[in-house]
């Protein structure tokens, strides 16, 4: 199983628009850049996209072009799923999984498309392409957001998706004993955020969760270049192979 990460930003991006901090100066100088934060799993012939970015065709053509054959959607915020309209014309629009509320949201909003959408309640697990996944309950106020994890080959990754510290007791134990676990880091340790966990938290929960080994994604242009295990665009883990 090969894991990639197609984007480690949040809503902004990096560089962002207008700014000059010292991060995003060195974004523009040097090309490197945080697209909006999406997830690509491969096992065999398979794809499955974990939230469809506003950034996803330049992602999947980063990729190499992929055809997916599956997309899970973690929650209904525009930098989640707004990528998903990339699929016209390039190949069958994929099935769609994910919570029922977020899916009964997500098909009002693309009401224009046959959408193929599989509604999973939390905690159930369900099968792609000989990958179980599950998705757990985060706190992500006001909006409903599910995390995910996801097993095959002996192999446990996690992904918090959007949230603050207070995860529920039982996606912690869904998502404890990662081998490898993607967590929400927004902003640095010295900015608290009601919807997202800072650096520091993010650092603190993948302790408390025993990750085997764990990335901070969904960063804002607050975040470093430099930091001690922030994701990369691009970076790509291979797993029980």
């Amino acid at each position: 199983m090969r894991v990639r990460l197609l984007g480690t930003g949040d809503t902004a991006g990096t560089p962002k628009v207008g700014c000059t901090c010292p991060v995003c100066t060195r974004a523009a100088q040097t090309g490197i850049e945080r697209l909006r934060t999406s997830i690509l799993i491969t096992r065999g012939e398979a794809n499955i996209i974990i939230d469809t970015s506003p950034d996803l065709r330049a992602q999947l053509l980063a990729a190499g072009a992929p055809h997916i054959d599956a997309v899970i959607w973690t929650h209904g915020h525009y930098d989640h799923f707004s990528g998903f309209n990339d699929f016209y014309r390039v190949q069958k629009y994929p099935p769609v999984y994910g919570p029922p509320a977020v899916l009964s949201y997500l098909e009002r909003i693309y009401n224009y498309i046959r959408m193929d959408a599989r509604p999973v309640p939390p905690y159930e697990p369900f099968a792609i392409a000989g990958i179980t996944f599950t998705l757990g309950v985060v706190t992500h106020p006001p909006e409903y957001t599910c995390g995910v994890v996801w097993e095959a080959d002996g192999v446990k990754v996690g992904y918090t998706a959007d949230t603050n510290t207070n995860i529920p007791a039982e996606t912690k134990e869904l998502l404890s004993g990662c081998d490898l676990l993607f967590l929400d880091a927004l902003f640095p340790p010295d900015v608290s955020h009601s919807k997202h966990m800072n650096y520091t938290e993010a650092v603190a929960m993948a302790e408390e969760l025993s990750a085997n080994d764990f990335r901070v994604v969904h960063m804002s242009h607050r975040i470093g270049w430099d930091w001690a295990h922030i994701g990369l665009d691009g970076e790509t883990f291979v797993l029980g192979e």
